[in-house]
């Protein structure tokens, strides 16, 4: 028996960007596209006549929010997944996004390597959920989905978020040493946070040039695009 293939709606207005998802999606054994629509409303509709496994949702599309479509997709009690698409790199998006159900994150621009990725970990947890009879089999298969979202050993996700906070704070840059003056850590630890953002795209480095000797290295959170 061929097993049943996992259906995706691709939601993005911009056409060039939805006909390359449409692409990559389909490279991935196991997957395949339902249909692309370039708008909140048009998936909405598209969702009311024909349900899909996932939905490959831009967030930020002409008519309404991303997070909208979630609402609504969840007020209508549909049952579908969604993997969240946007340039917004802000912790607070991220969280709000995985309240209303987003499973995973997709932060652009993207490779085709980073969107497999991601959907083999999606049929992974399919497959697996099916399986799970108690808690440790509930556990394990919550951290497939999640996967590299969990936070490395020894941090705390209320530190991640201060030092982000501090961060948006100022558009311009921190130096570690500032952060954690702040935020009430050493220099060590607001370092080790800096660069776990920028290890996930959601902040980068600076050098500030200033006197004799190596320029001081700045941290901020870069212009959505």
């Amino acid at each position: 028996m061929i097993p049943e293939k996992i259906s995706v709606l691709v939601v993005e207005d911009e056409e060039i960007t939805a006909e390359a998802n449409r692409i990559y999606v389909e490279r991935v054994p196991g997957f395949e596209v339902a249909g692309v629509v370039r708008s909140g409303g048009e998936a909405l509709r598209f969702l009311r006549r024909r349900p899909v496994d996932l939905i490959l949702l831009d967030l930020n599309l002409p008519d309404m929010h991303g997070l909208e479509v979630c609402r609504a997709v969840r007020a209508g009690g549909l049952m579908c997944d969604v993997i969240a698409v946007t340039s917004a790199r802000d912790l607070a998006m991220v969280r709000s996004a995985v309240s209303l159900g987003v499973s995973q994150y997709l932060l652009k621009p993207f490779t085709y390597a980073t969107l497999a990725e991601k959907l083999q970990r999606y049929a992974r947890f399919k497959e697996e959920a099916g399986l799970a009879v108690g808690q440790g089999d509930v556990d394990r298969v919550l951290g497939t989905l999640r996967g590299s979202s969990e936070l490395p050993k020894g941090m705390a996700r209320d530190t991640l978020d201060a030092v982000a906070a501090r961060l948006r704070e100022h558009p311009h840059g921190m130096a570690a040493q500032g952060v954690a003056d702040m935020v009430g850590v050493s220099r060590v630890t607001a370092r080790r946070y800096l660069e776990y953002l920028v290890e996930l795209g959601m902040a980068v480095r600076v050098p500030r040039y200033g006197g004799v000797g190596r320029p001081e290295l700045l941290y901020r959170i870069p212009m959505e695009s």
